[in-house]
């Protein structure tokens, strides 16, 4: 279980500081005192199985659900007073991708280029940097509609990270895809990781937190473990993250 040490706050490093942050609907407690942080730049995974919690914290960290209690920072700002910051500082993407299906590539882009508040010239500057990076010039007045599945999933990061954010939310982003593609886009998540940009991704896929820095694991709303994947094998004893997992399950299921 999270112990207190690993609780550190107002370190200049820190892009989100989380201290005993509780989420109660009604009777119904979705997050149960969940303290830690996160580092500018860092890969955080945020791991647990479906309904454990994790999109309730992820939904208050992003300024979109207010917290029962507890101390919550988010890219320098305060979750209960300055979540209009918050929103302008962050990106977000969904399993579902929140893409335009019947607009083009390059139409998404000036749509969500405009939603962020950026210039003309800038959206049309971070248009061409973006579909070069991801290699999509070709295809850039294609409807996404009529594009697979995986280009989609880039195209829907690089919109999310359009505005330069201080820290993207992804969550549950390689629902629904093949292992191939899954790892294509982890391989632009290290990109974004390695110019800067902090990730917190949320997954239910116990062998992405391998390609995490540090995870959390959350079990019944608690934080039952946060380290890194490496530490976590060694103390659970265990092969992989999966098998961390269980281990994890089977200790909460004996103690209720």
């Amino acid at each position: 279980m999270q112990t207190p040490d690993l609780i550190k706050q107002n370190e200049p490093n820190h892009v989100i500081e989380v201290n005993n942050m509780v989420k109660k609907f009604g009777d119904f407690v979705a997050n149960d005192k969940l303290s830690f942080f996160v580092r500018q730049g860092e890969i955080f995974g945020f791991l647990g199985a479906n309904g454990a919690g994790k999109t309730t914290a992820m939904k208050i960290l992003c300024g979109l659900s207010a917290p029962t209690s507890g101390e919550i920072n988010v890219a320098g700002f305060d979750v209960y007073r300055q979540t209009d910051l918050i929103k302008k500082n962050i990106g977000y993407m969904s399993q579902k991708f929140s893409l335009y299906e019947d607009l083009t590539i390059r139409e998404n882009f000036r749509f969500y280029g405009g939603i962020y508040g950026l210039k003309n010239a800038e959206i049309k500057e971070r248009i061409a940097y973006l579909l070069n990076r991801l290699g999509l010039m070709h295809a850039a007045d294609k409807v996404l509609k009529e594009i697979p599945l995986g280009w989609k999933q880039k195209l829907a990061f690089s919109v999310a990270i359009m505005h330069r954010p201080k820290i993207v939310f992804l969550d549950e982003p390689t629902g629904g895809v093949d292992p191939v593609t899954r790892r294509q886009f982890w391989e632009l998540i290290y990109e974004a990781a390695n110019d800067g940009l902090t990730v917190f991704v949320t997954t239910h896929y116990m062998d992405e937190a391998e390609y995490c820095e540090r995870v959390s694991i959350m079990v019944d709303g608690r934080i039952e473990a946060l380290d890194t994947p490496a530490r976590l094998r060694e103390k659970y004893q265990a092969a992989s993250m999966n098998e961390v997992f269980l281990k994890l399950a089977r200790i909460k299921k004996s103690e209720s």
